[in-house]
Formats: structure tokens, sequence, C-alpha cells
């Protein structure tokens, strides 16, 4: 099975995640979103892989997040979806997807539940 690996490099889960995956000798392609972003077909797909709204998978400590006020509840999915696609870093990681199901590493061991 081919897995992808949503990873941001400078992250403690991140880097943690990929070594649990990589331990295992698990085949995976690793997508640095941040230098190759989304685009807004991946991102849908990808939130439906997760089962998640946009909502929840906003990081919610980050700059953009307050400076483009997104924790105003009236905004609706479209907006965050183009906040995300806008500025990548709105994602939560590390996020690994088969394709058809993903699970946010958050702990990085989480990654293994999709195995």
């Amino acid at each position: 099975m081919a897995f992808t690996l949503y990873h941001n490099p400078r992250c403690s889960k991140s880097r943690q995640a990929l070594e649990l995956l990589e331990t295992r000798d698990v085949s995976i392609t690793v997508r640095r979103y941040l230098d190759e972003p989304l685009d807004h077909q991946e991102l849908t797909a990808l939130l439906a892989a997760l089962g998640m709204t946009p909502r929840q998978l906003l990081r919610t400590g980050e700059d953009a997040y307050k400076e483009l006020e997104l924790a105003n509840p009236a905004l609706d999915d479209a907006t965050l979806i183009q906040a995300m696609l806008d500025h990548p870093r709105l994602m939560e990681r590390p996020i690994l997807s088969d394709g058809s199901k993903a699970v946010v590493g958050r702990p990085p061991e989480r990654v293994l539940e999709l195995l």
C-alpha cells in the first residue's frame, strides 16, 4: 500500500512520525506541503479522508489564524479551505494518508493506526 506523509521537517511531531514510519520500513512518499502546497481538490479530498471539517484541521496557534480572524464562527468551510490554501502553515500536521483514509499524527504514534 502506498502512503503519503504530509510533512513539515521543522515540526518535531512531524519528524517523529516520519521516524516511526521509517523504522517500520513503510513505503511512503514524503510531501513537504509548505514547499509543495496542496491544491483545492487535494485539500478537500484529504479532509474527506480524514473525516474532518476544515475548522478541525486548522492550527489555531498560527499567526495567520489570528490575523485572518479564523476563529469567527460565521466563516464558512470554503473560506477556511481558502485560508489553508493561501497559508499552508494553518494545516495541522503531520498527516498520513493512503488515498482513501488519513490520520493526523497528533500524537505521532497515531500514524501507525493507518498501517
